[in-house]
């Protein structure tokens, strides 16, 4: 490489760093959210913006692909022309972020790569090894409707004609390059195709404050366990080769550590009674509850991530679900790092509908000849904010009440604080899982990646109220006789939710955590999230009633 080839080169990389998009944009007044990687695209600018923007859109970045290569025209042979389509996506895709501290990440570049195709046919590369790819991205766009894969199929193709012709060797590793370089920017969209959830043409992608009538949420969710890891159509693949007499499942769990958030579903149909649609993104990262309780840092960075995935998909509140919920000062340190967008760990509404469920089961409780007043209750988790909040709102019920977790410090100033509340009632507190086995109604919502709760912790006629995700009901306490368990925390938002992600509730079900997500987004209470270890009764209450004036409904 000579030095005027490197200096055409750094040259091209300036000129496609330019963000023309993001000038336009801003000129016309719209917020940096409508202009995300997810989000941009001529079709997106035309319902942004209208037809002229958006056909000004399209010959500015078609210029820029084109003069980056058109400034080496002095030059022989195609080679310093290539290197300049290279520079001018290489600045494209990653801009020099000192100059352009304000832009956001840009879209797939397509129609900057259709400036760089026509400025190699203006330098002499044969017109055919050009316009044959351009039909071929046509054909699979018209059939498929995914620009990504028409975009990919097409520069393939390109790359193969051009590695079978009389170019430079140089050239052509040049040419793979610039593939290898719009395969990597594009792996994001490409796993969206094989999940089922990338735009195709013609769809409309969400926005909040875009529409009055629609909002948009985000909420980030892990797999369970190592079933889950396969749900995705990007990762389902890889479940043939892991596995007894396979590759170890650990080295699947090790890679899982260093996968970046990424939009793995979206909820839609969920439509408010006042005829709001609330669509809900669900960003996940493949780590397991043991990994984020063991790796705490690394699974607060990866809800930081999350968070600004979400915020780049045009999302107005984000959600923290399941062992997420315990990261960062349970969530307060994602809101810390992302304050322009709403986090919320989910615990006011959480608590909300295990209040509003309360008063049934002990209802049914007592139907059934069964006397609380005479009875012991038990809650495991007590240290937590919802297992604390089931002990206030039961302890007048009963005439005993066990409290159970792990710090003993903390459970002792929770029973000391629950007596003087309630006199009449017995309170008994301990970290010994032992100390449930004479309860007769059993609570539990702990943060714990695996079960708790055995056969040998629960007498027989117990009743479990489980708010544990995952459960902290092992499966085999229902070998014991009479036991009834009673899932909690689950709610069916309003509409007909449509999803492609099993959440473990059921068909049409989600976690109260999601519930409040999608509440916030819908009433615009981005005041009301819920942060850090303590849920006021001012949010729990208010959370109930709007979910009901919503058309939320609490399964259990």
């Amino acid at each position: 490489m000579v030095p005027l080839e490197l200096f055409f080169f750094v040259l091209a990389y300036a000129v496609g760093s330019l963000p023309l998009g993001f000038w336009l944009h801003r000129a016309e007044g719209q917020h940096p959210a409508t202009l995300s990687p997810h989000n941009l695209g001529i079709e997106n600018v035309w319902r942004t913006l209208g037809p002229l923007p958006s056909v000004l859109a399209f010959m500015g970045d078609v210029l820029k692909g084109f003069v980056a290569v058109a400034l080496t025209l002095s030059l022989p042979g195609p080679e310093a022309a290539i290197l300049a389509g290279l520079g001018a996506m290489l600045g494209h895709f990653y801009p020099p972020l000192a100059l352009f501290p304000d832009a956001p990440k840009r879209g797939r570049g397509n129609i900057v790569l259709l400036g760089v195709l026509a400025g190699w046919s203006a330098v002499g590369l044969p017109i055919w090894s050009l316009l044959i790819p351009l039909l071929v991205f046509g054909a699979i766009l018209g059939y498929s409707g995914y620009v990504v894969l028409s975009s990919v199929a097409a520069l393939t193709l390109l790359t193969l004609f051009l590695s079978f012709s009389e170019l430079h060797f140089f050239a052509v590793l040049l040419v793979w390059a610039m593939l290898g370089l719009y395969l990597w920017r594009s792996k994001e969209q490409l796993g969206r195709v094989l999940d089922g959830t990338e735009p195709r043409v013609g769809e409309s992608v969400p926005v909040t404050g875009k529409s009055p009538n629609q909002v948009v949420a985000a909420f980030m969710v892990h797999p369970m366990n190592i079933a889950d890891l396969w749900q995705t159509g990007r990762f389902r693949w890889l479940e043939p080769f892991f596995g007894p007499g396979k590759l170890p499942l650990e080295w699947a769990l090790a890679l899982s550590e260093h996968v970046r958030p990424m939009k793995v579903d979206e909820l839609r149909g969920i439509y408010t009674a006042g005829g709001k649609e609330i669509r809900c993104y669900l960003i996940g990262a493949p780590l397991l509850p043991q990994v984020i309780s063991s790796k705490p840092e690394l699974a607060t960075a990866r809800a930081i991530q999350g968070a600004k995935l979400a915020q780049e998909l045009g999302a107005s509140v984000f959600g923290l679900g399941a062992f997420w919920s315990t990261v960062g000062n349970k969530g307060l340190d994602v809101q810390a790092a992302l304050p322009d967008l709403a986090i919320t760990n989910g615990g006011a509404y959480t608590a909300g509908t295990v209040r509003a469920s309360i008063p049934a089961i002990l209802e049914h409780f007592t139907e059934l000849g069964r006397d609380p007043s005479s009875s012991t209750a038990a809650v495991v988790g007590a240290n937590g904010v919802v297992a604390f909040g089931i002990a206030r709102s039961i302890a007048p019920h009963f005439s005993k009440v066990v409290l159970v977790g792990r710090n003993s410090e903390r459970l002792e100033r929770s029973r000391i604080t629950l007596e003087r509340a309630f006199p009449q009632t017995h309170f008994v507190a301990g970290t010994d899982m032992n100390l449930i086995s004479s309860a007769d109604l059993i609570f539990s919502a702990t943060s714990d990646p695996n079960p708790v709760i055995f056969p040998q912790h629960v007498k027989p006629g117990a009743w479990i109220f489980d708010e544990g995700r995952p459960a902290d009901v092992d499966l085999s306490v229902s070998s014991v006789p009479g036991v009834r368990l009673i899932p909690g925390g689950v709610v069916r938002p309003p509409g007909s939710m449509t999803q492609r992600l099993d959440m473990g509730f059921g068909v049409g079900l989600v976690p109260a955590c999601l519930a409040e997500t999608l509440i916030i987004a819908a009433n615009g209470c981005f005041e009301r999230v819920s942060l850090g270890p303590q849920t006021s009764s001012e949010n729990i209450a208010y959370f109930v009633a709007e979910a009901e004036k919503l058309g939320f409904e609490v399964i259990g």
